[in-house]
């Protein structure tokens, strides 16, 4: 026992969080010269995929789709407290904070996970196979969630511009969450099986790891998000005065930053495509934009209580275009149940469009 404790503490998937985490001490609340913010970013992108690792031996031992709601919802609970904490004290420039930031999650891995997760499984396998039943209520969900809490505040009337009212901020936070709630008990319980891989790979015939190894790769799953979040918080003002250096919208500093935080849910969707586990890969994909929406709106809901300054929630008409075009692309997507390379790189192709339309608004 005490042999297999020493092994586990001397593994690079259990070093590699804690240096991160002595990263993020070390460095927090500094301005860091260019050389210390590369050895942060080497440290956040050693904690990525020591969280991947650790997600796997969760998501193996309790199974699906219970191990890629565990990612997801992690990855946003802490995503949830850069961005109050951002907004408390970010000035001016933080009122379109939130919905830069769950826009971008929502494009990032709507179009970009998806995408490359069907790309790479459809490659790999010819075709890529999944439920259709539980990816087509995924993704009801989400444009359901994003139009009642990013496309809606553009065209009401209570506030002048893209803003809602407190009871309409409100109602909002309290519907996201309800229907956030409903989809996971769906998801986990009543309907489970639409969200189980539609082909098992020789991963689901092997021996699941015991309790113990699962609890302790939980713990430092948590450890490696908080550094992954954390560091990239602490990268972020480099990545800010590098883009207005090169004179660029400010947007972009969420889509970098968002890109960073997904890391950990991108590599395990892809990982899950080679094994042929489409579904799977959905399921992180669509799951971590719900759950950036379901889990975000509501969270700052509460916090503008005492957040200074306005909250703009409303997208302008670009983004409105990429959101529509994206859902129907979605749902033509989903519903055959099967998808070729094509459909990958068709929701590649609207990633690159969100991506360079930020860049060159």
């Amino acid at each position: 026992m005490g042999a297999r404790i020493r092994s586990r503490l001397t593994d690079w998937t259990v070093i590699a969080p804690l240096v991160a985490i002595a990263a993020l001490v070390l460095s927090w609340g500094r301005e860091l010269p260019l050389p210390l913010v590369i050895v942060v970013a080497l440290c956040l992108a050693a904690a990525v995929l020591a969280a991947v690792h650790h997600a796997e031996v969760v998501a193996h031992r309790i199974g699906e789709p219970f191990g890629s709601l565990v990612l997801a919802v992690a990855v946003t609970v802490i995503e949830v407290a850069l961005i109050v904490t951002l907004m408390a004290d970010g000035g001016a420039k933080s009122a379109t904070l939130a919905r830069d930031t769950v826009f971008a999650a929502v494009m990032i891995t709507c179009n970009g996970i998806l995408g490359v997760s069907l790309l790479v499984g459809a490659l790999r396998h010819r075709v890529a196979v999944f439920n259709a039943e539980g990816a087509g209520a995924a993704l009801a969900t989400v444009a359901t969630l994003a139009t009642l809490s990013l496309v809606l505040p553009t065209f009401t009337t209570s506030r002048p511009g893209p803003e809602f009212s407190p009871a309409q901020l409100a109602f909002a936070g309290v519907a996201s969450l309800v229907l956030y709630g409903l989809f996971v008990a769906m998801q986990t319980y009543r309907h489970r099986d639409y969200f189980l891989p539609v082909k098992q790979g020789a991963d689901e015939h092997a021996e699941p790891p015991s309790s113990g190894a699962a609890w302790f790769s939980l713990a430092f799953l948590l450890v490696a998000l908080v550094a992954v979040v954390g560091d990239a918080k602490v990268v972020s003002p480099a990545i800010e005065a590098g883009v207005d250096n090169a004179g660029l919208p400010h947007a972009v500093v969420g889509v970098v930053i968002a890109l960073l935080v997904l890391l950990p849910e991108t590599l395990a969707a892809v990982r899950a495509a080679l094994r042929d586990r489409i579904q799977t890969s959905l399921n992180l994909a669509l799951g971590s934009a719900m759950a950036s929406i379901g889990l975000t709106i509501p969270a700052i809901a509460l916090a503008s209580i005492w957040l200074p300054g306005t909250l703009v929630l409303g997208l302008g008409s670009t983004h409105l275009v990429l959101l529509a075009l994206t859902v129907v692309t979605g749902v033509l997507t989903v519903v055959p149940g099967r998808a070729t390379p094509l459909q990958g790189g068709v929701h590649l192709a609207l990633l690159a469009s969100f991506i360079f339309l930020a860049v060159n608004p």
